[in-house]
């Protein structure tokens, strides 16, 4: 289940909203935000009643990017379809900043909608820090737009955004959530297993970074290590005997 950091609710309408609740923080992802990040994923992907996800923000910034003060280095484990495989759609509601590791979550979302207001930045060339798993952005709008943003570490306003393709639609901010809504309860309300055949077939076009594979495989290793069949296959080999494997 969700922590207190990111919530997880189901509204009308076959529609999760995923927040993170960090307002006082301006949403900076440190491991309490990724936790819960990958908890929301997990239950979305569980909840037979939800078809659409809605990733926000709480307070004026999607999220401000990584806590310096206490780095996620594993924040591939709240990033859906790398932490957590997910096949559902995924709408994001941008608002203020959206910066570093947030525009890593932007980037994994399949529409996004942002307030007119939003400014969106990947910096950590200006920090000298970099966990890679941005370079996907590159096969998501125009190359030479994508290395402007990544090798000056400048913002870009939410107009440009839009503009190159990374935003579908551009809102006041009071009408923010009401226009991710509507694109969510849209796409909801459409064939689910045939939304879910085109994402996955759509990840497997898209070509991914170095970084974001090395975080699936990541993850694929660490389910079978933590298998009912990894424990007895231990058990039996300390024991001398052979295993009774389950698939689980």
């Amino acid at each position: 289940m969700s922590n207190d950091a990111v919530t997880y609710e189901l509204r009308d309408d076959f529609v999760a909203v995923i927040t993170m609740n960090r307002a006082d923080r301006m949403n900076r992802l440190d491991a309490d935000i990724v936790d819960g990040l990958q908890n929301a994923w997990r239950q979305f992907m569980a909840d037979d009643g939800a078809r659409v996800a809605v990733l926000r923000g709480e307070g004026r910034t999607f999220s401000a990017g990584a806590d310096l003060k206490a780095i996620p280095h594993d924040l591939y484990r709240g990033i859906p379809s790398v932490g957590v495989p997910v096949d559902k759609p995924v709408v994001a509601a941008v608002q203020g900043w959206c910066v570093g590791g947030g525009m890593v979550l932007t980037t994994m979302a399949d529409i996004l909608v942002a307030a007119e207001d939003a400014k969106f930045s990947y910096p950590e060339v200006k920090i000298g820090f970099s966990g890679g798993l941005i370079s996907n952005l590159a096969s998501r709008i125009p190359h030479k737009i994508a290395m402007d943003l990544l090798l000056t570490g400048d913002p870009i306003s939410a107009e440009r955004a839009f503009e190159v393709g990374y935003v579908n639609k551009l809102v006041p901010e009071a009408d923010l959530m009401d226009a991710a809504m509507d694109y969510a309860t849209r796409i909801a309300a459409q064939a689910p297993l045939a939304s879910k055949m085109l994402k996955r077939f759509v990840a497997e076009t898209m070509p991914k970074g170095p970084t974001e594979l090395a975080g699936i495989a990541r993850v694929q290793v660490e389910a079978i290590n933590a298998s009912s069949d990894g424990d007895e296959g231990i058990a039996a080999f300390m024991e001398k005997r052979p295993p009774k494997f389950t698939g689980t």
